[in-house]
């Protein structure tokens, strides 16, 4: 049987490498990072999807459809078929030929030999190339190892200015303050402009009217609890009779209680004048 060229210099190398005791099966993939796969006539016993095979080197040619692939372990090399190429390669197929080509130095996984889809640790990728630093006006994204667009903070528009109050209260004043807000609609990314203030005061000046009644804030509640306490003080002074209050606060007392220890200590000191006298 006659075999193409490119057939026949492949089992020419693969029958070199048998006959070199042990020596490694040579590879094209040393020279240019390609491997190459045939699919002669189909040979019998050989496993895993391999056409040929040899029981020292493994397959020497895949089935139809399959790509052919070296693996080396310590130095040997042996010779598998894979429905796919391994990552770091990728695979072409022709009529007579499946052939996986190895990728670019800096990329881990890619489409073909100018199109990168995953590029290696210390790389961004951007248009499916392996870059060091991202091109102007685009940022690396760290996560997924990406150059990406630059994202600038997006605020919504400014709400209508709130009623003027101030200490809480819309009465009982004149001169206040009256606020409005806004949302952020889109947050930056790390390069991107940064957000503006969310929420702004000014102050503000309105005709002053009466809060009516339970409208009044924290003055007018201290003042109403001013006016209880006093009315409650009123009801506890003793009246002109000399009865005991109903109720005394404890200042009250207290100048009570003074006052009597002051009318005791003038008695006390009557009561000696008059027993000097009496002794004379």
């Amino acid at each position: 049987m006659l075999l193409a060229p490119s057939h026949l210099s492949l089992h020419l190398l693969l029958g070199f490498a048998i006959l070199g005791e042990g020596r490694p099966l040579a590879s094209s993939e040393e020279t240019d990072g390609t491997v190459l796969a045939v699919h002669p006539n189909v040979s019998q016993g050989c496993q895993g999807g391999c056409a040929t095979c040899s029981d020292y080197n493994g397959c020497l040619s895949c089935k139809p459809k399959l790509f052919f692939v070296l693996e080396r372990i310590g130095m040997k090399q042996i010779g598998v078929c894979l429905s796919s190429c391994p990552s770091g390669y990728y695979g072409t197929r022709y009529p007579d030929i499946n052939k996986c080509t190895k990728c670019k130095a800096d990329c881990d996984t890619c489409f073909n030999k100018n199109f990168c889809t995953k590029c290696k640790s210390g790389f961004y990728l951007h248009l499916g190339k392996c870059l060091d630093n991202c091109p102007e006006g685009l940022e690396a994204n760290n996560h997924t190892m990406e150059c990406v667009s630059i994202v600038h903070c997006e605020a919504s528009e400014w709400s209508p200015w709130s009623p003027c109050t101030k200490k809480g209260k819309t009465c009982g004043f004149k001169r206040g303050t009256e606020t409005r807000v806004r949302e952020i609609i889109q947050h930056p990314s790390a390069k991107g402009n940064l957000c503006p203030p969310t929420n702004e005061t000014r102050k503000c000046t309105v005709q002053r009217k009466k809060c009516q009644k339970g409208e009044r804030g924290k003055k007018g509640r201290e003042k109403k609890r001013k006016k209880l306490n006093k009315e409650e003080n009123k009801d506890a002074i003793p009246d002109s009779k000399g009865l005991e209050p109903s109720r005394e606060i404890p200042e009250q007392r207290e100048n009570k209680d003074k006052q009597q220890q002051k009318k005791r200590k003038v008695q006390e000191k009557q009561q000696k004048s008059v027993s000097v006298s009496t002794v004379h």
